[in-house]
């Protein structure tokens, strides 16, 4: 078992900076998460880890250890790939067995490994059957399993759900929540790109960047407490609706003042010196609610209803010319295209960032 240390991690491909400096340590029994658009670097910083990908400069620590030069099967690590590669002429119990054999442990200990794997992963009725009987979900199962028979001190998960349909989706993600359920002691990193992944299975989210990291912290904190315009828009879906807006007067709360001359007070603090700067605006599209008093954020014309069911999102035509607002109402809403509303929210939700991009803390 074993926590991580990255300290100023980089990597170059030719003249090609790819990661530019990661500082971060993971301790001992965490689900990390590693998200960020494509090209941020999540995936090579996760090989790197695996070694997989040579590093350029700093120092990768596991357990204690430096291991940039340790070649990846001495690393005490197990990975999980988009693609199951599992041996089509092999059964599940065979393609869970393999690396134990090549590793030459006994035989005994191979069953042993193999059949706790399987009655960890539920994969006991299909030890006999061979891959193309399987569905994708138990395909994918199956090279979990194949990791957890290594005993490894780290398990590296790069995108393995994004081969699945949403429902098979779904229930694997239940399943890689049971297995760190039942392995507390055992480090996980996963890299995706699906925030409902990232924020129903981490620990702790590292959000990427260009090569750096933007925010790690607990999900919660990063949807309630963005550091900076990216992690707001980044983390929760529909994205965050950012406004252009002119700050008026300072402390807390401080007045802002939107395109359309409408102000609003918000309870963020704001030093004496940002008066009359520019600054974004930003209130998540389920903190929004349909106006029932005089009070409000802002009035527009609903142009789009998407009615889902669960939820109805609107599309309105607000204060920022060309970028629609969205509105995410629980429920089915009685509200029809081309009605004209105003829309209020707690002011105690909304979140304010100066010209830089960087949060300003609420009071």
């Amino acid at each position: 078992m074993a926590g991580l240390v990255l300290k100023d991690i980089r990597k170059n491909y030719g003249q090609v900076k790819v990661l530019k400096g990661i500082d971060l340590e993971i301790e001992q029994g965490e689900f990390i998460v590693f998200v960020g658009p494509s090209g941020c670097g999540k995936s090579t910083l996760l090989r790197m880890i695996a070694g997989l990908e040579d590093v350029t400069g700093g120092e990768l620590i596991i357990d204690g250890q430096m291991v940039n030069d340790v070649p990846p099967s001495k690393r005490g690590i197990a990975m999980v790939f988009q693609s199951y590669a599992l041996y089509p002429h092999m059964t599940v119990y065979d393609n869970m067995a393999f690396g134990l054999r090549i590793a030459k442990e006994s035989k005994e200990e191979i069953d042993r490994r193999v059949r706790a794997a399987a009655d960890i992963l539920q994969l006991g009725p299909y030890l006999d059957r061979l891959p193309k009987a399987l569905s994708g979900g138990q395909r994918q199962r199956v090279a979990i399993g194949r990791a957890i028979c290594r005993d490894p001190k780290v398990f590296l998960f790069d995108e393995p759900l994004s081969n699945l349909d949403a429902a098979l989706r779904v229930a694997t993600r239940i399943e890689i929540a049971k297995l760190n359920d039942s392995m507390p002691d055992t480090t996980m990193i996963y890299v995706t790109h699906d925030q409902v992944e990232a924020m129903t299975l981490a620990d702790r989210i590292v959000v990427l960047s260009a090569g750096r990291i933007e925010q790690v912290g607990s999900p919660l904190e990063l949807y309630e407490h963005p550091a900076n315009l990216f992690v707001a828009q980044f983390i929760g879906s529909p994205a965050m609706n950012i406004m252009p807006v002119t700050i008026g007067e300072t402390g807390s709360p401080t007045k802002i003042t939107l395109k359309d001359g409408s102000t609003v007070a918000v309870d963020i603090a704001t030093p004496p010196h940002d008066k009359g700067k520019k600054a974004s605006f930003g209130v998540r599209p389920e903190d929004l609610s349909i106006a029932t008093d005089g009070s409000h954020l802002f009035e527009g014309t609903v142009s789009i209803v998407e009615a889902l069911g669960e939820v109805t999102l609107l599309y309105v035509e607000g204060p920022v010319e060309d970028e629609p607002i969205v509105v995410k109402l629980q429920g089915i809403a009685d509200v029809k295209k081309g009605e004209k509303l105003r829309f209020a929210a707690d002011r105690t939700k909304l979140h304010l960032f100066d010209e830089t991009g960087h949060s300003y803390k609420r009071a």
